[in-house]
C-alpha cells in the first residue's frame, strides 16, 4: 500500500508563504485505481510532486508521511530514493514537452531509464524502447525512436513519455493527466494498456485527472480536492451516482455535450481562493450555492457520511436553512459507445445551428483551398534535405462569420500543422501550397504592413501554454504585448483595464497579472494563453486543444466566454481538439482529419449523429462518455 498522512506543503512565493496541501491523507492499494480529481490551482500535481519529492526549490513538506509498504519515503536519503523513484513509483508528468530532454533522441532517453531500473542493457534494452513505443501507438516505433521531441506532436510527445515510466514496471503509477494531450483513439488505448498492467503487475494507479469521463470508466475510488484540501472521498461508482459536497454537484452540472447546446453551462462562479490566507471558515463557501451563515465562520472537517467522506457542514448535524436537494445531479459512471445514447438536439434559431435548417453566409470569413504542407526531411549531422514530408494533403473548407469549425482527429494527423500554416507561423519551415482567403485577401500572399493587420485579425490559442508563454515576462506583460504591437491606439490606463476585465474573464484573480507564468498551474497556464489570443478581439481565433488543459468548471467558464464572443462580436473558431463533448456543445460544423486528409466534414449533427466513413465511426467509438452504469466499463480501443 502507498499511504499519505496528514500531508501538508507550503511554498514560499512572493504573496507570502503558500499551503499548497493542508492535511491531506489518503492510501492506495496495489491493482487500484484511485482518482484525485479536482480544479486546476487545487493542489493537485503538488501532491504527485510531494509523493516523488520533486518539489520545486520554493517548497518544502512541514509536516506528514507518505509510506510505501510501511517505509516513509520521505526520510530515504536521495541515493536511496533514486531506487524507488521510477523503479517502484512511476511518474507521468502532465507536460510533456518540458519533461523530455530536447537535445536527446526520445530513444536514447527510455533505454536510459530502462537500463536505471531494469536488469536489460544495449541492445535489450533499445528493443524494449521500441515495443514501449508501439504499445503505446507510436506509428514505425522502428524509426522514430531516433527522433528528437521537436519532431513529434504533443500527443506523440506525451506517448513517448508514458511509454518511459511504463518500460520500468514500477510498483504505483502516478498519472498526472496522462491523457489530457492524447486523442480519444489513443487515450482508449492507453487506457486499456493501463488496467491490462493492472492485472498482470498489481500496479496501483494515483490517476490525476479534470476528465471526469475517464475518471468513470477507470477508477475505483475518487477523490475530489479543493484549495488544497480533499473535500469528498467516495467509491466511483457512488460519486457519479449521488454526489454528497455541493462543488461535486455543481461539477457534473458543468460538464458540455449536446444537449445543453444553445444555453450557458452551468459554469461555478469565481475561482479557486488564495491559499496563502487564513482561513476561517468553508473555502468553498464564497462560490457555493448552498451556503448559510456558519460557513462563514465554522471550519468543516472530513466526516464519514453514508460509507464516503464529506467536508461540509451540511452534514454536520443540525438543521440547514439551505439544503442540498434529494437526487440532483444523479449521474451514473462508465465508458460507452456514445452514438447509440446521442441525446436529442436543442433547437436552435436559424444560423446558430447545425444540421438541416442551419443556413451558411453566402460569403466564408475564412476559405481554405487546396492546403498542402510538406517539411523537409533532414538527415546526416549536416541536416542535408533527403525527401520531404506532406503533413497535410489538399485539405479544403470554409468558415462562415460567427461559426465554428471543429476540426477533429488522431494527434499527428495534421490538425495543428493546419492551424499554424492559416496564422503564418510556417513561414520559412515548410513548403506551403493552396490558398488562405480571408475577407478576400490570401494570407499566404502578404507581408509588411498587410500581414500586420491580419495578425490583428488572426490569433492562435497554442496547444502548448508553457511553451508559449515568455518564462521572463509577467502575465501583463505577455498579454499587454499584443495590444502595443497590435491595438497601438490605446493608452497605458485603457491596456490596464482590458486586461484587469480580462483575467476576470477567464477566471484569473487580477494579482495573476504580476506574477510570471511557473508560478501556475497548467490549467491556469492555459487561461492565460487564452486570454492573451482574446485580448486584440480578433475576428477569426485558431483554438489549438484550447481546454484540453482545464478542468470542468474553468472549461465551462472557457466555452461559455468564447460563446458570448461569438454571440456579441460575431468571433469565428476553428476548434482544434479531440474532446468530442466540447465539439457537440460549441461545433457548427466538423471536419474530420487522418493522415493529413480530410475524410469527412458537414453539419455537426450530420457527421457527429450519423458518420458515413468508418474512420469517424471509429474515432466516435473510442469517446470516454458519463453513461447509465454503476461499474467501470472497457474502453474500447483502436
Amino acid at each position: 500500500m502507498l499511504s499519505i498522512d496528514n500531508l501538508k506543503v507550503a511554498l514560499d512565493a512572493d504573496a507570502g508563504i503558500v499551503k499548497a496541501i493542508d492535511g491531506l491523507s489518503l492510501s492506495i492499494r496495489r491493482s487500484e485505481t484511485f482518482a484525485l480529481v479536482g480544479e486546476s490551482g487545487c493542489g493537485k500535481s503538488m501532491t504527485a510532486l510531494a509523493l516523488m519529492r520533486l518539489l520545486p526549490e520554493s517548497g518544502a513538506v512541514t509536516h506528514g508521511s507518505v509510506a510505501l509498504e510501511g517505509q516513509d519515503v520521505l526520510a530515504l536519503a536521495e541515493s536511496a530514493m533514486r531506487s524507488v523513484r521510477g523503479g517502484r513509483i512511476g511518474m507521468i508528468f502532465q507536460e510533456p514537452a518540458t519533461s523530455l530532454n530536447p537535445v536527446m533522441r526520445v530513444g536514447d532517453q527510455i533505454v536510459e531509464a530502462i537500463q536505471a531500473h531494469t536488469a536489460l542493457r544495449g541492445a535489450a534494452a533499445r528493443a524494449k524502447a521500441v515495443e514501449w513505443l508501439g504499445k503505446v501507438g507510436i506509428p514505425e516505433p522502428e524509426r522514430r525512436i531516433d527522433e528528437y521531441p521537436f519532431r513529434l506532436s504533443g500527443g506523440q510527445k506525451q506517448r513517448v513519455m508514458i511509454a518511459m515510466t511504463l518500460a520500468c514496471e514500477p510498483d504505483f503509477l502516478i498519472a498526472d493527466e496522462p491523457t489530457t494531450a492524447l486523442d480519444v483513439t489513443i487515450q482508449a488505448q492507453i487506457l486499456d494498456l493501463l488496467k491490462q498492467l493492472q492485472k498482470e503487475q498489481g500496479m496501483g494507479l494515483l490517476l490525476i485527472t479534470h476528465d471526469l469521463a475517464v475518471v468513470a470508466g477507470m477508477a475505483h475510488r475518487v477523490a475530489l480536492m479543493y484549495a488544497g484540501q480533499i473535500i469528498e472521498v467516495a467509491d466511483a461508482a457512488e460519486f457519479f451516482a449521488a454526489p454528497k459536497h455541493p462543488y461535486a454537484r455543481l461539477l457534473l452540472r458543468a460538464l458540455p455535450d449536446s444537449a445543453k447546446r444553445g444555453v450557458a453551462l452551468a459554469a461555478i462562479p469565481g475561482t479557486v481562493p488564495a491559499l496563502s490566507q487564513d482561513f476561517m471558515g468553508c473555502r468553498f463557501a464564497p462560490r457555493c450555492d448552498r451556503v448559510f451563515e456558519a460557513c462563514a465562520s465554522t471550519r468543516p472537517e472530513l466526516i464519514e457520511v453514508g460509507g464516503r467522506s464529506v467536508r461540509c457542514l451540511l452534514y454536520a448535524g443540525g438543521p440547514h436553512p439551505n439544503p442540498l436537494p434529494e437526487g440532483e445531479g444523479v449521474i451514473h459512471g462508465a465508458i460507452s459507445s456514445p452514438r447509440g445514447q446521442a441525446e436529442a438536439l436543442l433547437p436552435l434559431p436559424l444560423g446558430e445551428g447545425r444540421g438541416e435548417g442551419a443556413a451558411l453566409p453566402v460569403a466564408p470569413l475564412l476559405e481554405v483551398r487546396h492546403l498542402t504542407v510538406a517539411f523537409a526531411i533532414r538527415t546526416g549531422l549536416l541536416q542535408r534535405a533527403s525527401g520531404a514530408f506532406t503533413a497535410v494533403d489538399d485539405v479544403s473548407f470554409s468558415i462562415a462569420p460567427g461559426q465554428t469549425l471543429a476540426l477533429v482527429g488522431e494527434s499527428g494527423c495534421g490538425k495543428t500543422t493546419t492551424g499554424k500554416a492559416i496564422v503564418q507561423l510556417l513561414r520559412g519551415q515548410a513548403v506551403i501550397e493552396g490558398q488562405a482567403m480571408f475577407e478576400g485577401q490570401d494570407l499566404f500572399a502578404l507581408n509588411g504592413a498587410e500581414l500586420l493587420a491580419a495578425r490583428r485579425q488572426v490569433q492562435i490559442i497554442f496547444q502548448d501554454p508553457f511553451a508559449s508563454l515568455d518564462p521572463r515576462m509577467r502575465v501583463f506583460d505577455i498579454l499587454e504585448e499584443g495590444l502595443l504591437a497590435l491595438r497601438p491606439e490605446l493608452d497605458a490606463s485603457a491596456r490596464r483595464a482590458s486586461l484587469e476585465r480580462l483575467v476576470d474573464q477567464v477566471g484569473l484573480r487580477r494579482d495573476a497579472l504580476g506574477r510570471y507564468p511557473h508560478e501556475f498551474s497548467g490549467g491556469q497556464r492555459q487561461r492565460i494563453a487564452i486570454a492573451r489570443a482574446l485580448a486584440v478581439q480578433p475576428r477569426l481565433i485558431v483554438c489549438d486543444e484550447p481546454t484540453s488543459a482545464l478542468d470542468v468548471s474553468v472549461q465551462a467558464q472557457i466555452l461559455n466566454l468564447l460563446r458570448e464572443l461569438q454571440r456579441e462580436l460575431g468571433v469565428s473558431y476553428l476548434f482544434i481538439t479531440h474532446n468530442i463533448g466540447v465539439v457537440e456543445y460549441i461545433a457548427d460544423r466538423v471536419a474530420v482529419m487522418n493522415r493529413g486528409r480530410i475524410e469527412e466534414q458537414g453539419a455537426a449533427a450530420e457527421v457527429l449523429d450519423a458518420p458515413q466513413f468508418a474512420y469517424t465511426r471509429t474515432l466516435l467509438a473510442a469517446v470516454p462518455r458519463i453513461a447509465q452504469s454503476s461499474q467501470p466499463a472497457e474502453s474500447v480501443a483502436i
